[in-house]
């Protein structure tokens, strides 16, 4: 690879990356201000979570709309469409006079982002397969990792000198230059001759097809009930950190942001080894330090034990979780370039469905426990390595006896 092609290579991953961004900028930033949004509407912390299970919600949903859209319509105008109306959002969320406005602006809000998360993995789909694809996807991924580690950190510096609504109107400014960046520097990827029909049955189709592939399916449920776990994480640390071990937001956006470093570490990881480790191996290494971690915390937290006890099995954890996403993303999508918006739609909308399901159960023991958080956490574990186990091994091997059998 010359210099120049891999100095565009460079730059199309840090576009990629940064539409990616909008999610976890989307859910992370305004972490730190719960406490206070609590107080403001005078709510509860449950209703608090809601708003952000609305938004997981509209994420899922809303690649499930998008995904097939961008399969019929390319990948370049409803991005454009979809980061007008998340800008629309952002500034109607920071209006909000109630808790129950902002759990429905907060849906839109995520709706809206889904289009940067989804059809930017199908433009990885449209321009890479194989090896490629992995390294490639690990290095968007790498960008997009930023984001867990900068978003809760510029949340709390928001925190130092307003009030949560300067919150929502930074993510309005992230959108606008994301929709100005795209419209000069992205082209479209996906030719007319490759677009599917324009119809529901097609579209629906599609979905049938890969809900009745069995390893896709088993590679995308384990996707998601892992990403469950980490929205149990997301929606229940920051009542942890602040609540039961007394940090400042400021403190609390320190410790979230050393977790997207894990993120990192684990993203780079599969990119960086991925000639000499295959990516069914990191997979199952990413599962069995899922349970370990999600084990450990729970332990930590029934004990009671100090916060560096409840820190360090987040961070492997959290490790784990973007082991677990680059491969099963890899091994799952690498054989739908034929429909990669409707493959890659529902690769995105199992996990935040599973994450909206998870996220209010951690706080059914109140804001001043960690319990239920890592229990679910644990919980997820669990059910992901039994998807691998059962869903991908056995299709597998099912597989392997009945090429055995033709030979025979």
């Amino acid at each position: 690879m010359d210099k120049s092609s891999g100095k565009k290579r460079l730059q199309l991953a840090v576009l990629l990356g940064s539409l990616g961004i909008l999610g976890p900028f989307t859910i992370d930033t305004y972490l730190p201000s719960f406490p206070t949004i609590v107080k403001d509407f005078n709510t509860t912390a449950s209703l608090v979570q809601i708003s952000l299970t609305s938004c997981l919600l509209g994420l899922g949903l809303g690649q499930l709309v998008i995904g097939p859209l961008s399969d019929v319509k390319g990948r370049r105008k409803p991005l454009l469409f979809f980061l007008g109306l998340y800008i629309l959002a952002s500034l109607t969320c920071s209006f909000s006079p109630n808790i129950y406005f902002l759990i429905g602006c907060r849906f839109v809000q995520g709706f809206a982002a889904s289009g940067g998360i989804v059809i930017s993995r199908a433009i990885v789909r449209d321009l890479y397969s194989g090896k490629e694809l992995t390294k490639f996807f690990s290095l968007m991924v790498l960008v997009g990792n930023l984001g867990p580690i900068l978003a809760p950190i510029a949340g709390g510096a928001i925190l130092a000198f307003g009030d949560w609504n300067w919150v929502f109107i930074a993510l309005a400014c992230i959108g606008i230059i994301l929709i100005f960046t795209v419209s000069f520097k992205l082209k479209e990827t996906l030719p007319t001759e490759k677009r599917v029909p324009s119809n529901l049955p097609y579209v629906l189709g599609n979905f049938g097809t890969l809900f009745k592939n069995k390893e896709f399916m088993g590679y995308a449920l384990t996707q998601g009930f892992i990403t469950a776990g980490i929205f149990a994480y997301v929606s229940g640390i920051p009542f942890v950190y602040q609540n039961v071990y007394g940090v400042t937001p400021q403190q609390f956006s320190l410790l979230f942001g050393v977790n997207g470093v894990a993120l990192i570490i684990g993203s780079q990881s599969v990119g960086r080894l991925t000639d000499t480790v295959s990516e069914g191996t990191f997979l199952k290494i990413g599962l069995a330090l899922a349970n370990v971690s999600g084990l450990g915390l729970l332990i930590a937290l029934l004990l009671k034990a100090p916060l560096i006890g409840v820190a360090i099995p987040v961070f492997f954890f959290i490790s784990s979780i973007s082991i677990i996403g680059t491969s099963s993303f890899t091994l799952a999508i690498q054989s739908q370039g034929h429909m990669a918006g409707s493959a890659s739609a529902l690769l995105g909308v199992l996990p935040f469905v599973m994450g909206s399901l998870s996220a209010p159960l951690v706080g059914i023991g109140g804001a001043y426990t960690g319990v239920p958080m890592a229990a679910v956490i644990f919980g997820a574990s669990v059910l992901a390595f039994l998807c691998y186990f059962i869903l991908v091994r056995k299709s597998r091997s099912q597989e392997t006896l009945l090429m055995a059998k033709r030979k025979a």
